[in-house]
């Protein structure tokens, strides 16, 4: 871990990251900042797990990432059989299809600041060990300093357009809803994740078809009006 957290300070960073991820026995990692209510933006991801537990984070709007940025505390989950279906919704049963059975999330803080969240994710339940623990709050203290040093939010600029940021793709797109359908952004972002969740995908791509105009969200229709029978007597 020592040997990690040197190479946190070079350009070499993103794979130490993805390193730490056989020492603190996980299988996926990801790096994720606050841009906003509602709105997480992915930094870094090390590969196909914690991207899909992102996106469905992002699509559902709830989780213990959001939870952790929230709070500014961690939130570590053994198994994620065993939460209430009530406390984020849809999230077990998605999760659990995409292998995902424990999640383990720390927040990257300075001061009462809550900056980011690291998320480590794996395919089978059980709790970190007390080292495992140690070593992953050292490094998010650790990605915490990067994140500030590189220039919160973005760590990198995209590369091209297929790598737009989550948040700026997001944030056009709720923009584009709010303005077609009328309706507060607030209202419009529920509504993306809504068509997305309806639809098995995630939120980036339902945000990006919008943008490119592939896709055009329909006007909800007015309730209809239904004559009781004992209204007419």
């Amino acid at each position: 871990m020592a040997k990690i957290l040197r190479l946190l300070q070079t350009d070499a960073w993103p794979d130490a990251v993805a390193d730490t991820a056989e020492l603190l026995g996980v299988d996926g990692i990801s790096v994720s900042a606050g841009s906003g209510p509602g709105v997480v933006e992915v930094l870094w991801s090390s590969g196909d797990l914690s991207d899909s537990f992102e996106d469905l984070q992002i699509t559902l709007g709830h989780g213990p990432g959001p939870d952790s940025l929230a709070a500014g505390a961690a939130v570590r989950v053994h198994d994620l059989a065993f939460v209430r279906e009530d406390r984020w919704p849809g999230l077990v049963v998605e999760a659990s299809a995409l292998a995902v059975e424990a999640v383990f999330c720390f927040p990257l803080r300075i001061g009462a600041i809550t900056l980011g969240v690291l998320t480590l994710v794996r395919s089978v339940p059980g709790p970190l060990t007390a080292a495992q623990g140690d070593d992953a709050n050292a490094l998010a203290v650790a990605l915490t300093k990067r994140v500030l040093d590189l220039g919160f939010p973005p760590l990198s600029p995209p590369d091209d357009e297929d790598q737009v940021f989550h948040h700026a793709v997001l944030h056009q797109a709720t923009g584009m809803v709010s303005v077609q359908l009328s309706v507060p952004l607030a209202e419009a972002l529920l509504r993306l994740r809504a068509h997305a969740y309806s639809n098995n995908l995630n939120l980036t791509e339902t945000a990006r078809d919008i943008v490119a105009r592939r896709l055009r969200l329909a006007p909800e229709l007015p309730p209809m009006n239904v004559i009781d029978d004992a209204d007419e007597d």
